[in-house]
């Protein structure tokens, strides 16, 4: 009688680290594109279509040239053209890593429930501050936060 093969402890923890570096692997290319291909330069990238309807900035705004400055080593002029971005890459950085350890130990870690890695309110609280940023970067007192 054939029986079917099981994933040992090795194999089911390569499949569940498949997720955490395929994503890795795709935000490294696209950072590497954006490295190579300056955003400053007309023709390269379309416009905001947010900043084209309306003629506001949108959160976003800035956020492939400060992904450029930081890919260059200047971190100073990434925080000037979105601090926002500029800010959360560090922390998506640190969200990656918690779910890569998360897939390498099988699930859980440090006793928190295998469905969720993010608490919902640092989720609600994270949005309300990008919306306060959205809204502030548009205000007359708020332009130096505009790319």
């Amino acid at each position: 009688m054939v029986t079917g093969r099981t994933e040992g402890p090795r194999g089911a923890r390569a499949t569940a680290l498949l997720a955490p570096l395929g994503v890795a692997l795709a935000a490294g290319a696209a950072v590497a594109f954006v490295g190579a291909v300056d955003p400053g330069e007309p023709g390269h990238y379309p416009i905001c279509p947010f900043l084209m309807l309306t003629g506001l900035y949108c959160p976003g705004c800035g956020g492939l040239r400060t992904v450029y400055a930081l890919v260059h080593g200047d971190p100073v002029a990434a925080l000037g053209l979105n601090p926002f971005v500029a800010l959360m890459i560090p922390v998506l950085v640190v969200l990656w890593g918690r779910w890569t350890l998360r897939a390498w130990s099988g699930g859980t870690s440090r006793g928190a429930p295998a469905g969720r890695s993010v608490h919902p309110a640092y989720v609600w609280s994270l949005l309300a501050l990008m919306v306060v940023f959205w809204i502030v970067r548009n205000l007359p007192f708020g332009e130096f936060l505009a790319p």
